[in-house]
């Protein structure tokens, strides 16, 4: 090579040869076969003696952590060669940086002479090396290119809806006439749908996994490797039984798929850039989701509950053994805390619902500092809850003009705030397209010369700032029209779900999960009559808040039947379950006990003084 004092030094070779998907293109002139047989001709013609050949094929240039270039990398510390020779310097890789650190350093302290014979690139032409971290950055900027490229169709066949996954998730298989589709796996998909069913009803994920672990039905990973998917065989190799043990994280994974729902979801981690082998995990709401790509296991509805109740943190049951089918979704009206349910102290009630009240949550842990009680029965929430339910039902399917007068209230305001909206939006639409004209109009007096660039500057700024604004304030306006859009579509998609529960019985789980956001509760108000009354407010699915329930506010003592006095006989109304006298007996009584109490203190005390004098005498 020009520029090269001659040298009649030996050289023990290596010779490295890498392809991978990103060299693709260049077909057969970079296959491996290719630079082999050119770094062979060449060692040969110079007279050296070739020691080993390295091959990486498969390895993409800008990843390092290459097998084979590993094992070269040893086999230089260990003095075993002292000459590397590559078809051109992409293939020993694709990141300037990593390749410049080997050409300036690596290379440099072990002697050893490298070559990139396409290039011209070998270190002891100082000429030829001063340009090479040239190509060393033009070699980055093509694999940025490819990733580019390879990001950019993999994302357009996502955005059409395709499944782009080596295996079909847990309940589907691949379309066999399109592997980029999913079909129902009639095997597995019932266990999804228990799954499902099981959260509907208010039951947590350690609940739900205890459920599918006592019906021993292989776990995903195992039914996937039964199915031929490699490399899930090695968490079973030593335990068998694991087969059939389902993790929370498995329930987990399906219970937050929008697979499920027959939308397709993607782009869950992603790396921040080509280097970096880092994916950090995306929340689930930040997942990209595409919509009605393939037949869900469960409706959209469904998915969406289970959604609410899995991030409100639900305890379903307390140790009492009440069903609390309102955890997660009751409310305090004024700090937003939950309310818990929690057992009245010294009730006895052959029924547990009314041996419970709910209360503020933040009242409980932080007393009347933070807020105040806010106490409801249970029973009385549950009656309340069951009848607006029965009302709305029954309105559905027998009073369509009380459905219409509802349907007005409720859109009356959004309608007319829209017709403003609209015309707000028709505004900005025309304004935006001003400024386009007045862009391209202001660019053409800076071309010819008409204006200074100093007053475009000033006057292109001003017109970037307007448009930034209008485009800011049209996402708002077309956001809010989009949710009246969808308000008006929910009370139409509340009534149709409404009306299945016409004459409901009880309260469940999966009805409350079903119909119901959140109940507001608000604190008992006590008027100047002496009543007390109870605000409840009810957020249903599709359409929000409707109209306040008042309730009058169950004394807790009624629940219990009237006994008679065992002192006088009279029958009376006890006031807790180990009551034992009427009123006028039990103020007697405990007028005698308080009598005794203090005659035995006063006997107590002159006895002490006795005691006391004779030890003083």
């Amino acid at each position: 090579m020009a520029g090269i004092k001659e040298e009649k030094k030996i050289y023990s070779v290596g010779i490295y040869c890498r392809l991978s998907k990103d060299d693709g293109t260049e077909n057969e002139s970079a296959s491996i076969a290719t630079q082999k047989s050119i770094l062979t001709d060449y060692v040969k013609k110079q007279g050296w003696h070739l020691a080993k050949t390295y091959v990486d094929d498969g390895y993409s240039g800008t990843n390092f952590q290459r097998p084979s270039f590993q094992n070269m990398i040893k086999d230089i510390e260990n003095g075993l060669i002292n000459c590397v020779i590559t078809k051109d310097l992409s293939r020993l890789g694709r990141n300037y940086l990593d390749c410049g650190l080997y050409l300036e350093v690596f290379f440099p302290e072990n002697n050893v002479r490298y070559i990139a014979v396409n290039d011209g690139v070998d270190t002891l032409n100082k000429s030829v090396m001063d340009i090479t971290p040239f190509r060393n950055i033009l070699n980055e900027m093509y694999a940025a290119d490819i990733s580019v490229k390879i990001k950019s169709a993999y994302r357009a066949r996502f955005q059409q809806g395709k499944f782009m996954g080596t295996y079909a998730p847990y309940g589907y298989i691949k379309d066999p006439a399109d592997h980029n589709h999913l079909l129902i796996d009639d095997k597995v998909a019932h266990i999804v749908r228990e799954i499902f069913d099981l959260a509907l009803a208010g039951n947590g994920i350690s609940k739900i996994r205890k459920h599918i672990n006592k019906k021993h039905v292989l776990r995903p990973a195992a039914y996937a490797a039964e199915q031929g998917a490699t490399g899930y065989e090695r968490y079973f190799e030593d335990n068998e039984e694991r087969r059939y043990i389902w993790s929370e994280n498995s329930v987990r994974d399906i219970l937050r798929s929008p697979i499920y729902a027959g939308n397709l979801a993607g782009y869950k981690r992603i790396a921040a850039n080509m280097k970096s082998k880092k994916r950090p995990s995306k929340l689930p709401e930040e997942w990209e989701v595409i919509p009605n790509t393939h037949e869900g296991i469960v409706t959209q509805e469904e998915f969406d509950t289970v959604q609410q109740l899995i991030t409100s943190r639900r305890l379903p049951e307390n140790k009492g053994g009440f069903e609390n089918i309102f955890a997660g979704v009751i409310k305090c009206a004024d700090c937003g805390y939950a309310l818990r349910a929690m057992s009245a102290n010294r009730r006895k009630r052959p029924d547990i619902i009314d041996c419970v009240q709910y209360t503020c949550n933040n009242y409980g842990r932080y007393g009347n500092v933070m807020c105040t009680a806010h106490a409801i029965e249970a029973r009385d929430l549950f009656n309340a809850v069951l009848a607006d339910i029965n009302r709305f039902a029954d309105m559905a399917v027998n009073d369509e003009r009380a459905v219409r007068a509802i349907e007005k209230r409720l859109t009356e305001t959004d309608q007319s705030k829209a017709k403003t909206m609209e015309k707000e939006q028709k505004k900005l639409n025309k304004r935006l397209a001003e400024l386009d004209r007045l862009f391209s109009s202001l660019y053409e007096d800076k071309v010819m010369e008409r204006i200074t660039e100093r007053n475009f500057e000033m006057m292109s700024g001003k017109y970037q700032k307007e448009q930034l604004e209008i485009e800011a304030r049209l996402r708002e306006v077309t956001e809010t029209l989009n949710e009246n859009y969808e308000k008006s579509q929910g009370i139409r998609d509340f009534l149709s779900l409404i009306r299945n529960y016409q004459g409901l019985k009880e309260l469940d789980a999966t009805v409350v999960n079903a119909l119901i956001d959140k109940i507001l509760v608000s604190e008992r108000e006590k008027s100047a009559d002496g009543t007390v009354r109870q605000e409840i407010k009810i957020y249903y699915k599709f359409i929000g808040f409707v109209g306040e329930l008042h309730i009058t506010p169950t004394k807790w003592w009624t629940a219990l039947p009237a006994k008679h006095c065992t002192v006088c006989g009279v029958e009376y109304v006890p006031g807790s379950g180990i009551s034992k006298y009427c009123p006028d007996c039990a103020k007697k009584i405990q007028r005698e006990k308080s009598n005794e109490c203090k005659r035995r203190s006063r006997e107590q005390k002159r006895m002490a003084c006795i005691e006391l004098s004779a030890k003083s005498n």
